[in-house]
This record gives C-alpha cells, structure tokens and sequence, in this order.
C-alpha cells in the first residue's frame, strides 16, 4: 500500500505534511472568514470575537513544548495522528454550539481553546519528522514545503468558505473542514513511519543519503535510539531564546493575516463580499510562494555560503523587508493598492519561515520536537496576542496603528536574527538526573 517512487519515500511525506498543514490552517481560519456571520448570530461584539480567535491561540501556544516532547519520545506517525482526530472532532463540535445556549460565548472560547491544543503538535511533530529524516542540506526546502500549506490552507479557506456559507450556512464550512482532515489523517498513519529505517519501501540508497546528511548529535545511531537532549540543555541555548524571542514576533504579524485581514478588508476598507473573499487571498498565495522560495535560498545560500548567510542572514532580510511594506500598504489610500502592498508583507515574512524550524533541527537532532515547540510557543502567543489586542487597537488609535505595532515587532525579530549562531550544536552528553 501506497508505493513510492524508489529513493523518493521522504518527499512523499513531506508532500503530505504539506497537505496536512493546509488542513490545518483551513480549520483555523475559516472562523476568521465565518467570524462576521458567527457575531452577527451570536450577538458578539468585535472584542468579544478576539476572545474566541485568540482562545485557539492559547491552546495552540501553550501545548507546542508539550506536543514536541511527544513527538520526541513516541515519534511523529502516531502523534499526529492523534492530533489529527482530534482538532477533527474539535472543529466539527465549533459549529455544534448554539445560540440558545447559556454561556454560548464561554462554550465557543473552551471548544477553540481545546481545537489549539491538538493542533499544537503538528509543526513541532513535523520538525522531529524533518530531523529524523531529511539531511540537513535538504531542510530549508523541506520546511518551505510544509510551510507552504500553511499558504494554501489559509488561501484556500475564503473562496471555500464563502462558497460553503452562501450555499449551506457557515456550519457546514466546519464539519466540512473536519471530515477533510480525517481523511488526511488516515493517509498520514497508512503511509509514515518514525524513521527511515523502519518504512520498507525506503531504498538502501535513499537510507544512505538521509543518514549521511543527519545532524552530527545523531549521525551515529537511528533517532530512535539515541536519548533526548536535557530540557536544561535547550532552555540554557541562547539560539533557542533568541529564534523564539523571533518568533513571537513573526507570529504577530502572522495572526493579523490569518485572524483580521478579511475583517479589516471588508468592515474598514470597505470592499464588497466577492472583493474582499478575492484580495484576502492574496496573503495566503503570497506566503506559499515565499515560503517554498525562501526554502530555497535557505538550501542554496547554506550550501554555497554558509549557515550563517542561508539561515540567518535569510530570516533578517525577510523580516525587514516586511516591516517596511507593513508601513507602506497601512498608509496606502487606495483599498485594493493595501491589500496587494500588505500581501507583499505577509510574503516577505514567509521568506524567513524555513529559518526557524531548520535552525532548530539542525541545533537539536532528536530533540528537535522539544525545541521547535518551544520556539513555536513564542510564535503563538504572538499570535494570541495579535488577536485580543488588534481591535483594541484599532478601537483606540484606528487601523494603521495596529501594522504600526506589527512593523516595529517584524524589525525586532530582524535584530534577534543577528545573534544567533546556527552552527551551535546542543549539547547532547549532558543527562537529565
């Protein structure tokens, strides 16, 4: 079942970690494209709609270190699928909650809350997959890839959703989403294993060259026999405190995006409802082109100049460049001229993305679950931040304001980026007591 193409197993999954990153970000966003229909029913002001947005966000952030030390020990194939049948049943029971219901708004915070907390593994599981088993040449595009879905479930999610509210209601684009992301599940647990050496189908060359090109902490023996890294060890890590100290920065930005842009474009720049569900994909296109870019260049510049240049130098053009079209696309008077300068932004951000999950594959060999989840949690929480304080905000001081903030945070994970030295290696000697 599910034969590869021979000395081409680990692209395969890697395809389809790419599918289930768009899954997963279709189940995430599409209450953002629902959100003015869910207020509407449920009577709930634009605050109150940050809470519910930025209640998928806590979960999300406060499961990542949690989520990665289960991948670590357990590996990625049965994690994520668990993860997967959950935020299924999570996202299904999102549209389950009525407007009758005492407490509706409370309900719809704790069902969200729970949707982040299963959805939390699936990035850092994903990067324990990519130390396990992409070399570390092949990790920028690798990473570029999955972060791709992360566009494509985002882009996708305003035309389906739009589509699937006109003709059924806004609940059937949640049960829709769920039933979509147990089937990819099913695939996912039919087609991985947690190593190279345990999938039949991985040729003895295709072996070869994943092992030849593995982190030195795990070059010796296969991930699943060597130890994890001590959690003093990654917490004592100036690279790990400084990629998500840069991460919450990028997931600030990122959360504009995913959690008010259609807003934004439909309520204050005043486009109609077939512009706004057109423009608001415009971010999400973006950042797939820039991220499978970015991989790229992250590879190519890594190979031919080093780490320094292909993984950091990378991340700090990219974060700079979007502060700048931040400014420019908030200030910009015409409403569709914002919209393709700010989709800019947000493609300019994804340039750096494969940065921060190779960096922190490459740092941490088989703690890279632990690791990426816990710079995943900076990234979060920015995210969550992004969601509560943006229409408070905008409220107070109007809408450029809010790009503003997220301009001035972008040039701050530039400067993180300029201290970290991505060729120190944790160290993997010390032992937990």
């Amino acid at each position: 079942m599910f034969k590869q193409m021979p000395g081409k197993v680990r692209w395969f999954l890697v395809f389809w970690l790419f599918i289930l990153s768009a899954v997963s970000f279709l189940d995430r966003v599409n209450i953002s494209v629902a959100g003015s229909s869910i207020a509407s029913e449920y009577h709930l002001s634009q605050v109150q709609l940050g809470w519910v947005f930025s209640a998928f966000l806590w979960g999300y952030a406060l499961f990542q270190t949690c989520g990665g030390w289960l991948a670590d020990r357990l590996g990625p194939r049965r994690v994520l699928t668990a993860s997967v049948v959950w935020w299924g049943i999570f996202t299904a029971l999102t549209a389950a909650v009525s407007p009758a219901i005492t407490g509706a708004v409370f309900l719809f915070i704790l069902v969200r809350f729970l949707l982040g907390a299963g959805e939390a593994i699936i990035f850092p599981a994903s990067n324990q997959f990519i130390s396990r088993w992409i070399p570390t040449q092949e990790r920028g595009i690798a990473n570029g890839l999955i972060f791709a879905g992360v566009g494509a479930g985002a882009g996708s999610a305003p035309a389906i959703v739009t589509y699937i509210m006109v003709q059924y209601g806004w609940r059937w684009s949640f049960w829709l989403s769920a039933l979509i992301g147990l089937l990819a599940g099913l695939v996912w647990f039919l087609a991985a294993r947690d190593t190279p050496e345990e999938h039949r189908d991985v040729s003895l060359s295709e072996l070869r060259h994943i092992q030849s090109g593995r982190t030195a902490v795990s070059l010796s023996v296969a991930p699943s026999d060597k130890g994890p890294i001590p959690w003093s060890a990654i917490l004592r890590s100036k690279e790990v405190w400084l990629v998500a100290l840069s991460y919450f920065c990028f997931g600030y930005v990122a959360w504009i995006f995913f959690s008010w842009f259609y807003i934004y474009l439909f309520k204050v720049r005043g486009l109609d409802l077939k512009a706004t569900a057109f423009y608001s994909t415009l971010p999400p296109l973006a950042m797939v082109t820039c991220s499978l870019l970015g991989g790229f260049l992250n590879d190519q510049l890594t190979k031919s100049r080093g780490k320094r240049l292909g993984r950091c130098g990378v991340a700090v053009f990219a974060l700079s460049l979007t502060a700048v079209l931040l400014v420019l696309g908030s200030q910009a008077d015409s409403a569709r001229l914002a919209s393709v300068v700010l989709a800019g932004g947000a493609g300019a951000l994804y340039l750096a993305q494969s940065s921060y999950w190779s960096v922190t594959a490459d740092i941490s060999g088989p703690s890279a679950g632990s690791a990426s989840g816990f710079m995943n949690m900076g990234a979060q929480l920015g995210g969550a931040v992004t969601a509560l304080l943006t229409p408070i905000i905008a409220q107070y001081l109007g809408w450029t304001c809010p790009f503003l903030v997220a301009a001035t945070l972008s040039a701050l994970g530039a400067v993180a980026w300029l201290a970290v030295d991505p060729s120190r290696i944790l160290n993997p000697v010390e032992q937990s007591p």
